[in-house]
C-alpha cells in the first residue's frame, strides 16, 4: 500500500485568495467537518509530495484562531500557510510585492492612561522551516513582476485607509519595522504556536498601500494580482519545502522483545550464554556479569 502523501494546510480570509490557490490543485475533493460544517478542499499540488487543504476562513483574528486550530485537529497538516492580501506601509513596498512575514504583531494590546496609550506588543516569529525553505525558493527571485520581502507585519482588527491616523503614526513609531498591515495573520500564528508542532508562514501580496488610495486601487484590479502573486509564491515554496522524515520502521533484529535471561541461539545443543535485556528499564545498582565455559549437553552454568 503506497504511503499517505502529508499536508499542508493554506488558509485564506477571501474568496479571491481562496480561488487564486485553488487554480493550482488537481484532484480536488471536497471536505466537511462532521460537526461544524467547515468546508475545505484537497488536492495535488503537482511537481511536489504535498497534498494541500485549502479553507476559506473568513476575516478577523478571532475567526482565523477559531478556524485554524479547528483545521489543525480535523487535518492535522504539518505546516499552515496563510495567503492573501494586504496594505503596504513603506515606500519602497510596491503593489503587488509580496510578503513574506518573519514576524507577526498583534497592535491592539497596550494600556490607555492619562499621558496616553502605552503599547504592549505581541509578536510570532515564522516558522525557521519554513522560512529557510522561503528564502530558498524566491529570494533574488521575479517571477511577480515585483519583489519579493522578507520582512515583519503588523495585524489588527481594522482596515487601515488613512496614513495620516493616529493609528498609523502608532505603528510608525512602535512597529517601525512592519512594511504591511492585515487582519487575520496574528490568529493564524497564536493557534499554530498553541498547537506545537507544525510551523507556520504568512504570504501576502500588496494591494495598496494603506492610505486613502486604497479604494481607488482595489477598484483598479491590485487585489486579484495581489492575490495571485501571493499564491505563486506559496506553490513555490511547497515545491522547496521537505517532508518531514517519517520515524524508522523497527529492524527483524529489534522485533525481538524477550527480556532475559535467554539463550541466544534457537538450536539448544549450542550454548552461547545467557542474555538478558534491559530495553525500556531502568537498573539501580551495579550488574556483574561472568563468562563460562560450555556445559556439558548445552546446559546452563
Amino acid at each position: 500500500m503506497p504511503e499517505p502523501m502529508p499536508t499542508v494546510a493554506i488558509l485564506t480570509a477571501l474568496s479571491l485568495e481562496y480561488e487564486a490557490v485553488l487554480k493550482h490543485l488537481t484532484h480536488v475533493e471536497k471536505l466537511t467537518h462532521a460537526r461544524t460544517g467547515t468546508r475545505a478542499r484537497r488536492g495535488k499540488l503537482p511537481g511536489t509530495p504535498w497534498h494541500v487543504a485549502l479553507v476559506d476562513m473568513g476575516e478577523g483574528t478571532l475567526t482565523a484562531a477559531t478556524i485554524t486550530e479547528r483545521v489543525m485537529t480535523w487535518l492535522d497538516p504539518e505546516a499552515v500557510l496563510f495567503v492573501g492580501v494586504a496594505g503596504g506601509l513603506k515606500d519602497d513596498i510596491g503593489i503587488g510585492d509580496v510578503v513574506v512575514a518573519t514576524k507577526v504583531y498583534a497592535i491592539h494590546g497596550g494600556k490607555q492612561t492619562p499621558d496616553g496609550f502605552l503599547d504592549r506588543p505581541e509578536a510570532w516569529r515564522a516558522s525557521y522551516r519554513l522560512e529557510q525553505a522561503a528564502k530558498e525558493a524566491l529570494r533574488g527571485k521575479a517571477q511577480f513582476n515585483g519583489k519579493v520581502h522578507f520582512k515583519p507585519i503588523a495585524v489588527g482588527d481594522v482596515v487601515l485607509a488613512d496614513s495620516d491616523s493616529e493609528l498609523a503614526q502608532r505603528i510608525k513609531a512602535s512597529y517601525n519595522d512592519a512594511v504591511a498591515i492585515e487582519m487575520e495573520s496574528s490568529g493564524v500564528a497564536h493557534a499554530v504556536h498553541l498547537a506545537g508542532e507544525a510551523g507556520a508562514l504568512i504570504i501576502r501580496g500588496i494591494s495598496d498601500k494603506a492610505n486613502a488610495d486604497k479604494s481607488r486601487a482595489d477598484a483598479g484590479g491590485s487585489q486579484p494580482r495581489a492575490a495571485a502573486n501571493a499564491a505563486d509564491a506559496a506553490v513555490a515554496v511547497l515545491h522547496e519545502l521537505e517532508p518531514k522524515p517519517t520515524a524508522p520502521q523497527p529492524r527483524d533484529s529489534d522485533s525481538d522483545t524477550r527480556e532475559g535471561p535467554f539463550r541466544s541461539s534457537a538450536d539448544t545443543s549450542t550454548y552461547g550464554g545467557d542474555h538478558i535485556d534491559f530495553r525500556g528499564s531502568t537498573f539501580p545498582g551495579p550488574f556483574t556479569a561472568k563468562s563460562v565455559g560450555q556445559p556439558p549437553h548445552g546446559d546452563g552454568q
